[in-house]
């Protein structure tokens, strides 16, 4: 979890050591988020099979011992029908900037289409190349395909786009997931690392209490209730040393955009919101380890994903 930066004075590393940032970019449901928590062995960034789960910019940080990677996993790339969507854009945009190299994320499926080949041009033309970064396409979720059928687009993507490399892998699975990080290392500064051993990622812990919870709301309910909340962290009151039983308040909101949405989260006399105070309850204290009182409002802010001062409000 997040700690103090390492200090690179005092930092002993031999010179073939690198250290950079790689940047996760794809569409909805690609599995970078997935990927993400396979590499780290750590589940960081929530996922769930809805598309667009990811929001914002999921710093996650990978270690061994020839290498410190600085995972950037991003939103998807949609096309924009609100403000929200045009901020979690340019989260992508800047990534994408910030990083050393790019691994574009193209998910295989099942069919007669392995890929979508249309928005690989979109991705890879109007996203990847523009960055003018050295990049990797990893051909995600090959658990879907034939070896033969995956051979078959590695090449046709390697013939199409001249990538780094075009590894087929599956993020669920872990198959062919050292492979990538061979890939990416060559393409990162010989460096010290940034980061001490312990650390997996630079956010603080109340982001991923929010994180979590929004992961729960995904789960929990359907139709456009996940797509029109978000949450936000009002009050989060860690233990005091003199108080070591004491529990930890974390209170928080979940903004809706309809009083027909706030009912549906909260449910009848209650219950729907009590269960999802419950199961987001377990998660976090799992995350830190400590026990922790969740208190959750839920709060109307009509047609918020079109508002720019509430999104910048929300972190966005």
């Amino acid at each position: 979890m997040p700690a103090e930066p390492y200090n690179r004075t005092n930092s002993v590393q031999p010179s073939s050591f690198s250290c950079g940032h790689a940047a996760f970019v794809g569409a909805p449901n690609a599995g970078k988020s997935t990927l993400l928590n396979r590499l780290l062995d750590h589940k960081l960034s929530i996922v769930t099979p809805k598309p667009q789960t990811t929001r914002k910019k999921i710093t996650g940080i990978f270690h061994d011992d020839r290498s410190q990677i600085i995972i950037l996993d991003t939103p998807g790339i949609m096309e924009p029908r609100q403000f929200l969507h045009e901020s979690m854009l340019e989260t992508t945009r800047q990534a994408l900037r910030e990083a050393d190299v790019i691994v574009a994320l193209i998910p295989f499926a099942k069919g007669d289409e392995p890929v979508d080949r249309k928005f690989a041009d979109e991705l890879i033309g109007q996203w990847v190349r523009q960055a003018g970064k050295p990049f990797i396409i990893a051909l995600n979720k090959s658990d879907l395909v034939s070896e033969e059928t995956a051979r078959k687009v590695q090449q046709e993507m390697t013939a199409a786009y001249a990538p780094v490399a075009a590894p087929a892998l599956s993020a669920l699975q872990g198959s062919h997931v050292e492979e990538l990080v061979e890939l990416i290392r060559p393409h990162l500064p010989l460096d010290e690392p940034l980061y001490p051993e312990e650390m997996l990622s630079t956010e603080p812990e109340r982001f991923f209490a929010a994180e979590i919870i929004r992961e729960k709301i995904f789960l929990q309910y359907g139709r456009e209730i996940p797509y029109s909340t978000e949450v936000v962290i009002d009050e989060f009151r860690e233990q005091h040393e003199s108080e070591p039983r004491k529990k930890e308040l974390i209170r928080c909101s979940i903004i809706v955009e309809r009083n027909s949405q706030k009912q549906i989260v909260v449910g009848a006399k209650g219950a729907a919101l009590k269960r999802l105070g419950q199961a987001a309850r377990l998660d976090i204290e799992e995350l830190l380890g400590r026990p922790v009182f969740l208190e959750i409002f839920v709060k109307i802010r009509p047609d918020w994903r079109k508002k720019k001062t509430l999104l910048k409000s929300y972190g966005y």
